[in-house]
């Protein structure tokens, strides 16, 4: 059986890759833990600073779509949206159903511009089920996301991009190189502060502007106890790149 998720780590950038052509309940199972180990391999390997995640092929991205098999229910976004570093999705293909759910847990998404996106799960007579009622309205706002939702409606990337479903939409042929230069740009930095950075924005989007505030201050209070912070400091005084190393 083909292995489903293939991992891979490059200058502090780790990739992750599905390849989940044709999706069955065997398949699903090994899926779903082979997520939960790979984040968790990241979680705990701060020489990795950046997350790339996509998918095998050109169809579907990640190649998961909404599989009505006999298990109720199994989640792959909420391992993705436990890794605490910045994650980016490389969108190639359509991003349907739990495909679409598994983008919208990562902090980033960069797509192919001929691609579409949808939860179409309510013409199954079924719903979003792995992060896509709450997640789709965080980010789009209640009123489109509930269309979306309640009528199962596929958009083209140009229109996800105006609704700010995904941040960039460039031809297929670009995608790669797009997404490499954010990791690039993201990776440059110290894995503490993009860690404590999302953290900061994640968190406090549930807190008061107060609660939100003091979280923050207390995150940076945190990043001075790091070398990476000193390290940054000193590169900045002597006009020089700084060397981040994770610690």
């Amino acid at each position: 059986m083909t292995e489903p998720v293939f991992y891979s780590k490059n200058a502090h950038v780790a990739y992750i890759t599905i390849d989940c052509q044709q999706i069955n309940s065997e398949i699903l199972s090994q899926l779903v833990e082979e997520m939960k180990r790979v984040c968790s391999d990241i979680i705990h390997d701060n020489d990795v600073f950046v997350v790339v995640l996509t998918g095998k092929g050109e169809n579907f991205f990640c190649g998961v779509q909404e599989y009505s098999g006999s298990q109720p229910y199994n989640s792959i976004a909420s391992k993705i949206a436990g890794i605490d570093r910045p994650v980016i999705a490389a969108i190639n293909g359509d991003a349907l159903g739990q495909g679409l759910e598994l983008a919208l847990a990562c902090d980033i998404r960069i797509a192919s511009n001929t691609v579409h996106f949808g939860l179409p799960q309510i013409t199954k007579g079924c719903f979003p089920k792995d992060g896509g009622t709450q997640r789709l309205p965080r980010l789009i706002g209640r009123g489109k996301a509930m269309e979306l939702i309640l009528t199962g409606d596929i958009i083209s990337a140009a229109e996800a991009l105006e609704i700010g479903l995904i941040h960039k939409a460039v031809p297929g042929s670009d995608l790669a190189a797009e997404v490499k230069t954010m990791a690039a740009t993201m990776s440059a930095k110290g894995v503490f502060s993009l860690k404590y950075a999302k953290e900061a924005v994640i968190k406090g989007a549930d807190l008061t502007l107060e609660q939100g505030l003091r979280l923050e201050a207390d995150l940076y209070m945190l990043l001075h106890t790091t070398a990476d912070r000193t390290e940054g400091i000193q590169a900045f005084r002597k006009k020089i790149p700084p060397n981040f190393k994770g610690k």
